[in-house]
């Protein structure tokens, strides 16, 4: 029997859930995103990053919840905010887990290059997959299609031919994005060797994975190895949007596979399913810090700025895009 402050505790969160939080959340990004803007293009990506993580907890900390952060910007003795494990909020209202990236693309952000965000995601407690600081390999498609089209351990042919198969399409008309490492030269080279077209991105994950859900952005497929977080975060966007995912933790060395066990990772050669990494009811949020594929970049002028967010939810599978004008001299900003 569920006892009863266990019943209000889950009535609270899905109060929050249900309620126009959304707003909320956008601000949160957008805060992250208006401080770090400041730094694009200036070749300092710490300073970039700073700015981002100080507005993002500041924004945090104003949400009547208790927050966890459980994907974050490292352990505690590596981050000095927003921390595995940091709590944020007021410390009153419903307990919610939160994964975010303050500023996803740092190196883009700091050459002014596109596609670096402002991310967060929220779902109940014990939500989000608690994946450490490694390695993920990933591959993510869009919604519409059939279960399993694509397979994280399949040869890139095989992958590419069942999805031109499910799109009723030749491969030469897809497109894959992949990050632009030398780790990727094999892949790269075998996916062009099947006869896709590859994409190749400076950096900025999440937002690949995201472009394969939306439309117009041209891009059905994101494989390749990356951070875990930002797997976990892509994740929580798809479960948003539809799509299929797979991830597979990597390791490099016995130090790691142990902070993944404090972790709760039982299983060091899991595949993970989308579902396995964004549990629940989900909430994402991103603004767009530069232009890019999803979204514009900050845009900044005396007195003001203008940025463009995108907010999506699971349960209702809502996407909105929201588009801000801000006037800095009747409101309070954190400025970086």
């Amino acid at each position: 029997m569920t006892s009863a402050p266990m019943m209000q505790e889950e009535l609270a969160t899905n109060i929050m859930m249900d309620r126009n939080f959304a707003l909320e959340a956008v601000r949160v990004t957008e805060a992250a995103a208006l401080a770090c803007a400041r730094w694009v293009g200036r070749g300092d990506e710490k300073a970039a990053d700073q700015a981002a993580v100080n507005a993002m907890r500041e924004a945090l900390n104003t949400l009547s919840i208790q927050g966890t952060v459980v994907i974050g910007e490292g352990e505690r003795d590596k981050a000095p905010m927003l921390y595995i494990g940091e709590q944020v909020g007021t410390g009153e209202g419903p307990k919610i887990d939160i994964a975010l990236d303050p500023l996803e693309g740092t190196t883009i952000c700091a050459t002014g290059g596109p596609n670096s965000l402002a991310v967060v995601a929220m779902a109940e407690k014990g939500g989000f997959l608690h994946a450490p600081d490694v390695y993920m390999s990933k591959i993510a498609v869009g919604g519409g299609l059939p279960e399993g089209v694509v397979q994280l351990d399949a040869s890139p042919m095989e992958n590419l031919s069942n999805l031109a198969k499910a799109k009723k399409c030749d491969i030469s008309d897809l497109m894959v994005c992949i990050l632009k490492r030398d780790r990727h030269e094999e892949l790269i080279a075998k996916t062009r060797e099947a006869g896709a077209r590859v994409m190749l991105i400076a950096d900025g994950d999440v937002a690949g994975v995201i472009a394969c859900a939306r439309p117009h952005t041209g891009v059905h497929m994101y494989v390749g190895t990356g951070g875990a977080p930002e797997g976990v975060l892509a994740a929580a966007a798809l479960r948003c949007i539809g799509g299929q995912m797979q991830g597979r933790l990597l390791f490099d060395d016995d130090t790691q596979r142990a902070r993944a066990k404090a972790m709760g990772v039982k299983d060091f050669d899991a595949v993970y399913k989308m579902e396995d990494m964004a549990r629940g009811d989900v909430m994402f949020a991103a603004t767009g810090v530069t232009d890019g594929s999803m979204l514009k970049g900050v845009k900044l002028w005396t007195g003001g700025a203008f940025t463009e967010s995108i907010v999506m939810r699971s349960k209702t599978g809502t996407v909105r895009i929201v588009s801000t004008e801000h006037n800095f001299r009747r409101k309070t900003w954190v400025d970086g």
